[in-house]
């Protein structure tokens, strides 16, 4: 897990500061599937060239493949997310979705529609979230509100990235306007409620660290969605705190 540590804190701080709030014996479980995420998610983003960017993605997918035939391909990462997979059962169709959704990622087309915007969120955020929650012991039955609660999480990493996106030269959202956002953030609210109907296993809690700024961004992006296109979209350093503190010791979320 160690060696995973200083990329995870570089490229994701936020599933960083997650990490080192939860539990030392659901770090490494982690620590690994937060890895693979960042493997697959600035694939896209280290080149110029589209194809070599599809080879990078394609890489992981075969990769996946193999594992499934019994054969783990020598890297950092997959090895050990090899070794995940077969003691914890995790659906490798999950994580090849997790993979193929970075597509969308390499090419400035817009979202073809809102479902493919839902099915985006779902694959990546909320694809992570079970794989997890299911890590660290969650059952069948818990999956449809960890992916809800991995949905959510999702749009609101995502709507801080809309300014960065732009920049970048891709169309982030069907619905720009403040209207939109603002009807996007209740969504991910919603989605949040959902989650909260459902029970988790104690041990899968953990998880849910990962989205300990969820809630406050998604309010916030409801309230002033004037903030998304800004760059404003983030809360004080106190209230970060704060809330991570009190997510850790109350495992509310």
């Amino acid at each position: 897990m160690t060696a995973f540590l200083p990329q995870i804190e570089r490229g994701d701080p936020t599933r960083f500061a997650a990490l080192m709030a939860a539990p030392a014996n659901a770090r490494a479980a982690l620590a690994t599937l937060y890895a693979f995420n960042l493997e697959i998610a600035r694939a896209p983003w280290v080149t110029k060239e589209p194809m070599i960017a599809e080879m990078r993605l394609q890489w992981w997918r075969d990769a996946l493949q193999d594992a499934e035939n019994g054969t783990i391909r020598a890297h950092e990462v997959m090895q050990p997310l090899a070794q995940l997979i077969t003691q914890h059962a995790l659906p490798l169709d999950t994580l090849d979705r997790m993979v193929e959704a970075r597509r969308w990622d390499i090419y400035s087309d817009a979202f073809s529609d809102q479902s493919a915007f839902d099915d985006y969120l779902m694959d990546t955020g909320g694809g992570l979230m079970w794989l997890s929650g299911k890590a660290l012991g969650a059952g069948a039955a818990s999956e449809p509100a960890l992916r809800a609660f991995g949905w959510a999480t999702g749009l609101a990493a995502y709507l801080q990235a809309v300014p960065d996106l732009v920049e970048r030269g891709r169309i982030p959202l069907l619905d720009g306007r403040d209207e939109g956002i603002r009807a996007l953030a209740k969504r991910g609210l919603e989605q949040l409620v959902t989650a909260r109907k459902s029970p988790i296993e104690p041990t899968a809690r953990p998880a849910l660290l990962a989205g300990w700024q969820t809630q406050s961004l998604l309010a916030m992006a409801a309230q002033e969605p004037a903030r998304v296109g800004d760059g404003q979209l983030h809360l004080s350093e106190f209230t970060r705190r704060g809330r991570l503190v009190w997510q850790a010791f109350t495992h509310r979320f």
